[in-house]
């Protein structure tokens, strides 16, 4: 007859909660960024007592539910094939990751008021490589335009994604046509003058 091991199950008891917390958390921020611990507990199904006995604060807890969502994308991005042409690829980063934006949104917002500005770009930095990668690569080639710097570039897309989340969350944009619309403007953008 086998027995449980109770330091086992009360470890996979708090594993599943920090989990549950988490969930709470991205949803309670992406409707408001400013969702209150207790909101994001109750949420959870879980006491106050609880959470923070995993998240000694509402800052580590909103640090812990950003980083869940970006490594999230970056599991998804990770086997997008970015190789070939930098238009297509750019086209096939855009409409892989402008809805793991448009999640993160709310939380990266919540995460601005309660993180220092070094943390939040240590937390981006491996998605912001992709696309400066990519960028620097279709430079390379001479399909995107090299009189502005790579990185520059990329901020303006992160700035067209940014506004566009807005626009769907406003309903002044339908989310299908959203990728689209990005991709469009920001090959415009990038397309060397003539």
């Amino acid at each position: 007859m086998s027995r449980s091991v109770p330091g086992a199950t009360r470890r996979a008891d708090a594993q599943q909660n920090v989990e549950k917390i988490l969930d709470a958390a991205i949803d309670c921020l992406s409707r408001n960024s400013e969702a209150s611990v207790v909101q994001i507990a109750q949420a959870a199904g879980v006491g106050r007592v609880t959470l923070y006995g995993h998240f000694p604060s509402r800052d580590s807890l909103v640090e812990a539910a950003l980083t869940r969502l970006l490594t999230q994308g970056d599991e998804v991005l990770e086997d997008l094939d970015l190789t070939g042409d930098p238009r297509a690829a750019l086209d096939a980063l855009i409409r892989s990751s402008w809805l793991l934006i448009a999640q993160a949104s709310a939380v990266l917002e919540a995460a601005q008021t309660v993180l220092p500005p070094g943390r939040i770009h240590t937390l981006h930095a491996r998605p912001e490589q992709r696309v400066r990668d990519l960028i620097t690569r279709g430079q390379t080639e001479g399909v995107f335009r090299d009189d502005l710097p790579a990185s520059w570039l990329a901020s303006a897309l992160h700035h067209v994604l940014k506004g566009t989340v807005a626009d769907v969350a406003n309903g002044t944009l339908d989310p299908e046509d959203a990728p689209r619309f990005i991709t469009q403007i920001t090959l415009a953008a990038y397309t060397p003058r003539s």
